[in-house]
């Protein structure tokens, strides 16, 4: 898309905005435990029921039971000193108590069956990261960044699987992506970020049976936010952002409007060599409440980045010596008078709920999304038979081909929920009845030149090469169009009973995919599918704050794509056994937890070695784990989170006998994390504080055969910050110790150096 187009898009987003620019209130904004100074949600009260008044209610009924009945949550008046958690709101600290990810409905973590982690507004900014994967580094389960200092998308894995391209929800609604057209997500316009480890299809629809990663946005609040911030790291990578929330006065009557604008402009290099990390994002959005009972947020995004694509590097000269030592860490494969990754995403979105009864809520939740991902690069490696990546390995010279493609995707996302509360008997019971569709279309062009010249890993030279595309011997091997529509119906009862709650759940997916492709001539493929899915578990509060708990599901994924063959990729199926204990400590203000899990999966699409740049799937790999996590407010000032993942990953069929047994690629088994950040509350060091964390990850494998390791690693990040008045100074420095490792190698000629030493400086300041 032109520069014109994406200007006009941009500027469209900017004139709606313009409203909560100029409406700006004068009174100053309190600080609070929210990473721009924003105020707590009123109070939700979720135990007790509360009489409602109604500005054109009929008198109230009392319902049957009602002493037995899970009411609904109560907006109330805001209280000086007091902090009651939304789902969808700030936490303060590190803890949250509350989470909607794992029942769509407002469920205490502690009374949830299923592993939860939550990572808030607050602890995103003690850490400062720079995308979504890296937010993730201190959470149980996740293996985050696999693909190192590599800043075209965010990559992670869940239960040691891939979950990147299927498990990313934006405010409980999917952002999938296949082949390139994918998506990029801002930390600064962040909340909070849910893991919901285990399968999740049960209510989302097709997503990883590992897992997914629920993204919360900055939503608009009723108290205003007035908040700056710049900073700048030692890549000359610097940045500007604002987040500013204006409540607008109505006329009486006409219920409470809330607006809210968040953007960011970042430009500057990385670590590698002619590689940027460009973005530009705007968010605005819009709350309106006409009356107690009814709620409509109004949501928009509009987002442009632009890098280049990382170096694909033999397993010799980059984990081990070569003859000439190792590549250097900002070492350019590519040429920069060719190369280059740009995508353009907006996003339009509603989410709407309405209290019909005391007992009765329904809520609607829509995306329309659309994005255009334009990627040409000159790419180390073998492209004709993707075997040995060096023409002499003696000297360091590495063959070179050429890779292009255009992913233009739009998704739409239509979820309708009934949330009913009612007692039978000395059973109390929360139902939820669901109705959501989703559409998925992509137009998909991939094609590759083998004719470009080498390059020397030591002494590298480029040249101003002609563009990918009108080289001669550039051929197409995908060019065609797929749309996947999907409908689902679901059904879950949380039923109580004393201490016990027992959720059960069940779906059903009804599934149709079509491609055409015209790269070897014209072909058209289709299919649908129909699967149900299941999930059942149990939890038991004790009075101590123990709360063990059991649980089974099974899962469901419709895949969009095709394999090396030309073929429509299998959908996935996954069943997952957990076991757990969650403990939520009196007196303390903690979350602590084990959950042990057998999870296997079928279908897993996995790097075909023969063919990088397409998928295999494998007859199943099993993945069967203990993940410990331990989040803490110590004190007033002193926050801690820790966490510790061990697996027995493996596969347990394929066609190949030979693999059986044996663990996939780009995949550790261990990983172990902790972060604490302490801020003095008095004295003349008030204000002053810092923080510090050690992340390790255990070693992979860079072959099928299991033949050549990846060394594990152990990384160590700093913070230190000060806030006096209204200002707050902070440097930040990831990988301290500078440690220079490969994060992972999908293959042994496709190998990728993690992130180096990154110092980041910022000023933030609200008013």
């Amino acid at each position: 898309m032109n520069n014109t187009i994406r200007l006009s898009r941009l500027a469209l987003l900017s004139s709606v905005c313009a409203l909560s620019v100029v409406t700006l209130d004068t009174s100053l904004a309190q600080s609070s435990s929210t990473q721009t100074g924003a105020q707590p949600l009123p109070p939700v009260v979720v135990n007790q029921p509360q009489q409602r008044r109604r500005a054109t209610a009929a008198p109230s009924r009392t319902p049957r039971a009602r002493t037995a009945v899970a009411p609904r949550p109560v907006a109330q008046p805001p209280r000086s000193n007091v902090f009651v958690e939304s789902p969808r709101g700030p936490i303060q600290g590190y803890v949250a108590n509350r989470s909607s990810t794992g029942t769509k409905t407002n469920t205490p973590i502690n009374e949830t069956p299923q592993a939860i982690s939550v990572i808030g507004a607050e602890q995103i900014r003690d850490q400062k990261p720079t995308k979504l994967d890296e937010i993730l580094r201190y959470a149980p389960g996740v293996a985050a960044g696999t693909f190192g200092a590599d800043f075209r998308n965010d990559w992670f894995l869940i239960r040691g699987f891939k979950s990147d391209d299927n498990s990313v929800f934006l405010d409980g609604m999917q952002l999938f992506y296949t082949s390139y057209a994918s998506w990029k997500l801002q930390p600064f316009n962040m909340e909070r970020v849910e893991i919901l480890r285990g399968p999740s299809a049960i209510l989302y629809g097709g997503s990883s049976p590992s897992g997914l990663v629920n993204v919360v946005s900055k939503m608009p609040q009723a108290q205003p936010i007035r908040y700056v911030e710049t900073g700048v790291d030692n890549y000359g990578n610097a940045y500007f952002g604002f987040d500013i929330n204006t409540p607008i006065k109505l006329a009486p009557g006409n219920g409470e409007l809330y607006t809210r604008i968040v953007g960011q402009v970042q430009n500057g290099g990385t670590q590698t060599d002619f590689t940027p990390n460009n973005n530009y994002f705007i968010a605005p959005s819009l709350t309106w409440k006409p009356n107690i009972d009814t709620t409509l947020t109004v949501l928009a995004s509009a987002s442009y980045n632009e890098t280049r694509p990382e170096n694909f590097l033999p397993y010799v000269g980059s984990v081990t010596n070569a003859p000439f030592g190792r590549i250097s860490t900002s070492f350019y494969g590519g040429d920069p008078s060719t190369d280059s990754f740009k995508r353009e995403q907006e996003m339009l979105g509603y989410q709407f709920e309405h209290h019909m009864s005391d007992n009765v809520t329904f809520r609607q939740n829509a995306r329309y999304a659309h994005v255009d991902v334009n990627y040409t690069g000159i790419t180390v490696g073998d492209g004709v038979t993707f075997g040995n990546s060096y023409a002499n390995a003696a000297t360091g010279d590495l063959k070179r081909y050429g890779f292009a493609t255009r992913g233009i995707a739009d998704q739409g996302t239509l979820d309708s929920q009934v949330e009913y509360r009612f007692a039978t008997g000395i059973l109390s019971h929360t139902a939820l009845f669901g109705l959501d569709l989703k559409t998925y279309s992509i137009s998909d062009t991939q094609g590759m030149n083998s004719v470009y010249p080498n390059i020397n890993a030591v002494n590298p030279v480029y040249s101003s090469l002609p563009q990918i595309r009108s080289s001669a011997g550039f051929a197409n091997y995908r060019d065609g169009n797929q749309t996947q529509n999907q409908l689902g119906v679901y059904l879950q009862d949380q039923i109580k009973l004393d201490r016990f709650t027992l959720v059960l759940s069940g779906r059903n997916d009804w599934v149709s995919n079509s491609r055409f492709d015209q790269a070897f001539g014209a072909s058209s493929l289709s299919r649908d599918e129909s699967k149900f899915s299941g999930r059942a578990g149990l939890i038991y509060n004790f009075d101590n704050g123990l709360a063990p708990y059991v649980s089974y599901a099974t899962s469901y994924n419709p895949i969009i794509g095709v394999n090396a063959a030309g073929q429509l990729l299998l959908s996935e199926t996954g069943e997952q056994t957990e076991v757990g204990v969650k403990l939520q400590p009196l007196g303390i203000n903690a979350q602590f937890g084990v959950a042990l899990f057998d999870l296997k999966r079928k279908n897993v699409p996995t790097t075909n070695p023969l063919f990088p740049l397409t998928a295999l799937q494998t007859g199943e790999v099993t993945s069967r784990g203990i993940e410990l996590e331990a989040v803490a407010n110590l004190s007033p000032g002193f926050k801690v989170v820790g966490s510790f993942t061990s697996y027995n990953l493996f596969t347990s069929a394929d066609a190949n006998p030979a693999l059986v047994g044996l663990v996939p690629t780009n995949t550790p088994r261990q990983l172990a994390s902790g972060w604490a950040d302490y801020t003095f509350q008095d004295g003349v060091l008030r204000g002053f504080g810092f923080g510090g964390g050690v992340r390790y990850v255990g070693s992979s494998f860079a072959d099928q055969a299991n033949t050549l390791s990846v060394p594990s690693r152990v990384l160590g990040d700093l913070a230190v910050h000060y806030d006096w008045q209204n200002w707050r100074f902070a440097v930040n420095a990831a990988n301290v110790t500078d440690e220079i490792y490969v994060a992972n190698c999908s293959t042994a000629n496709a190998c990728f150096y993690g992130d180096r030493r990154r110092i980041t400086g910022s000023i933030g300041y609200k008013w």
